[in-house]
């Protein structure tokens, strides 16, 4: 008479389990990590362009009244305020009275966004206005570097973004003592995601004007 054996199947041990589970894990969070990282590159350089198209706005506006000053220019003649040229010179009069000899440090090596400097301004590049230091018009960045308007094409806030002026000295007894320059330093500055140091991004736009 033949006695049937009984079969078992053998399962996973409990180090089995814990070694796939490991294994897993590794994987998942490694994936997640490539994808994070992917998704804060993209967004960096999404921010990168848009912060470079407001530069290149406020480098617009600036040429914009520095062109309309010149071609309208009379020696002694003070512009109304509503008109580019009496922006200008409103722009201007802050520039001289501020007297900085140089823009203050910017760019590689910053560990944090810099406090403003004395003087510092923004144009509304919707309507090329100038926007004196006197309005506490800009503030630290909360997302990235950008101009806020509101319905009426006012200016809010201007976030991380601002303007630095030096005026070339007066030269006198030569045949350039009636021509000078204004160097505008536009600077950029805000925290963006997957970065220990902060974005900064930087341009100078050197504009000629009639003295005298």
């Amino acid at each position: 008479m033949l006695v049937p054996v009984l079969r078992y199947s053998r399962g996973d041990t409990l180090i089995e389990v814990l070694f796939a589970i490991t294994i897993f894990s590794l994987v998942a969070v490694g994936g997640i990590s490539i994808m994070n990282q992917g998704t804060a590159t993209s967004q960096r350089a999404l921010e990168i362009t848009l912060v470079r198209q407001q530069i290149d706005a406020q480098a617009e506006a600036l040429r914009f009244l520095n062109s309309s000053y010149v071609s309208s220019y009379q020696s002694g003649v003070t512009y109304p305020a509503n008109t580019p040229p009496g922006q200008w010179q409103l722009m201007e009069n802050d520039i001289i009275a501020n007297g900085a000899a140089n823009a203050s440090e910017f760019g590689v090596g910053v560990s944090s966004c810099p406090a403003l400097p004395q003087g510092s301004f923004i144009i509304n590049a919707k309507n090329a206005t100038y926007v004196s230091p006197s309005e506490g018009k800009i503030d630290v960045a909360q997302t990235f570097s950008q101009l806020r308007y509101d319905g009426t094409d006012q200016l809010v806030s201007a976030e991380g973004i601002w303007v630095e002026a030096v005026r070339s000295p007066v030269i006198l007894g030569n045949n350039q003592s009636n021509t000078g320059y204004i160097d505008f330093h536009i600077r950029a500055c805000w925290d963006s995601p997957g970065q220990s140091v902060p974005v900064t991004i930087g341009t100078i736009v050197r504009l000629y004007e009639p003295r005298g």
